[in-house]
């Protein structure tokens, strides 16, 4: 009972929580990205390579054999084109993403400098002041005069135990 314990606690955690949204929201997104690559990017660039279709793109090893019911051997490199202009599509939307993040925590970061700077001073403790009025009150009080000829008080002198004199 106590590993169900342990892991209630563990998937309890706010940052599995976290972890399982972004993983599910990241899931999302991969096909918003597949179809914006497939759909729309990927077009364009065939048009622009005179009507290439890079989901077509593949270099054959074997050819399918219809009469023995073997499936063509075929290396797709371009769906391997597609993934990469996927992977770049998903690695800047999330440096943007970082970039603006970092940007916000900057911009609060100095908003709350600027917040710091112009707060007034907070109110002293009791302690704090007690010492205050002690210390204008010893401001206001007149320091006695000494006598011209008074010589300052000494603290008597501490007697010291006589060191032992080995023999």
């Amino acid at each position: 009972m106590k590993i169900i314990a342990e892991f209630r606690e563990f998937i309890s955690r706010g940052n599995v929580i976290d972890l399982a949204v972004g993983v599910i929201i990241g899931a999302a997104f991969n096909k918003i990205v597949s179809a914006l690559v497939d759909e729309v990017i990927m077009p364009v660039i065939g048009l622009l390579t005179a009507g290439v279709d890079f989901a077509q793109l593949k270099v054959v090893l074997k050819p399918a054999d219809a009469a023995a019911k073997h499936a063509e051997v075929a290396i797709k490199y371009g769906d391997f084109i597609n993934a990469i202009v996927q992977f770049v599509i998903v690695a800047a939307t999330v440096f943007f993403m970082v970039k603006t993040v970092n940007m916000l925590r900057r911009l609060t970061a100095r908003q709350d400098e600027v917040q710091a700077a112009n707060a007034p001073a907070p109110a002293p403790t009791p302690t704090e002041a007690l010492l205050m009025e002690i210390r204008d009150t010893l401001k206001d009080r007149p320091v006695p005069a000494q006598a011209p000829n008074a010589q300052p008080v000494k603290a008597p002198a501490q007697k010291r135990p006589a060191s032992r004199k080995s023999s």
